[in-house]
């Protein structure tokens, strides 16, 4: 195994107020909760657990000039993450209201300053990062169209500069709205993460092995993420599907799985590892993070 080179994760930083819901949410009445305030966005909290692992990672990112922006910028720094980040006046660091029950989470988004990300700022984060060896761009922003520019020149300066390239779907509601334009967005990255839901909006109602074989039309390497049912690797040219248990855990909160699935996968798979010792480091990793509230590895939690 080699070691892991620089990751460069482009995408969003995030206030979550997370509600563990006593039970079904009772809409119009009062619904009894613990609530927590924690860093979330996908981008960053791939960017923790990344830097939980002991991966070089840069986090290029766009906050609010505000006290949380600051915070969020503070607690990624204190764990390893070099951070390289727009501050913009005027506009709220984003904030996104996740209600939990029963092992399913709803998000309610207020984006702020993610909205804000440039093209330019992400061409100097690239240059100032000589040693970037990967890039891994949450869809998130290319399916805003605030930050959609700022997306596609990360995918473009990335292949430029012969960087691997992978990108995390990020959430079926926005895909559906931009239909088949985002897979011409990512066409030809090396790998692609969706899980069961983003995987049917973009190639339709199929068994997993079958979503990821019409995928591969569009990147080199699939992965279907399905929860509690594992994930599927998928490659184009034919080569083996290989499918992988998901490790059994109690689940305390699903929030923040995909994204240490993400960063489990990509630290195995840029070091050497094959299909399924990915799969089996990605599936470790999504499993620790469900055992705890929060999106980000806890003080002292291995990575």
């Amino acid at each position: 195994m080699s070691a892991v080179p620089r990751v460069v994760v482009v995408g969003d930083v995030i206030t979550d107020v997370v509600a563990m819901l006593s039970g079904p949410l009772a809409t119009g009445s009062d619904t009894a909760a613990g609530i927590r305030f924690s860093g979330g966005g996908q981008a960053a909290n791939t960017a923790a657990w990344l830097a939980g692992q002991g991966a070089p990672v840069t986090l290029v990112a766009a906050v609010g000039d505000d006290e949380t922006g600051r915070e969020r910028v503070a607690e990624l720094t204190r764990i390893g993450v070099d951070c390289v980040v727009q501050r913009h006046e005027g506009y709220p660091t984003g904030t996104v209201i996740v209600l939990t029950h029963d092992g399913e989470r709803t998000m309610v988004s207020q984006r702020g300053a993610n909205l804000r990300l440039t093209a330019e700022h992400v061409d100097e984060a690239l240059a100032a990062a000589p040693d970037a060896g990967h890039l891994h761009l949450s869809a998130y922003t290319l399916l805003d169209v605030g930050s959609r520019g700022a997306g596609l020149r990360a995918l473009a300066a990335a292949r430029a500069r012969g960087l691997t390239v992978s990108v995390d779907a990020a959430s079926a509601a926005p895909l559906r709205r931009v239909g088949g334009a985002f897979l011409t967005w990512v066409r030809d990255v090396d790998l692609l993460l969706v899980n069961t839901d983003e995987a049917t909006v973009l190639a339709g109602g199929l068994d997993p092995a079958a979503q990821g074989r019409a995928l591969t039309a569009v990147a080199h390497r699939v992965v279907v993420k399905r929860g509690a049912a594992g994930a599927v690797w998928v490659q184009r040219g034919g080569g083996p599907v290989e499918f992988a248990p998901a490790p059994g855990v109690d689940v305390v909160d699903v929030t923040g799985a995909g994204d240490a699935f993400a960063a489990g996968l990509l630290t195995a798979w840029l070091a050497g590892a094959d299909p399924r010792a990915a799969l089996a480091r990605a599936g470790d990793l999504g499993a620790l993070a469900v055992t705890t509230v929060g999106a980000r590895p806890s003080a002292g939690q291995p990575g």
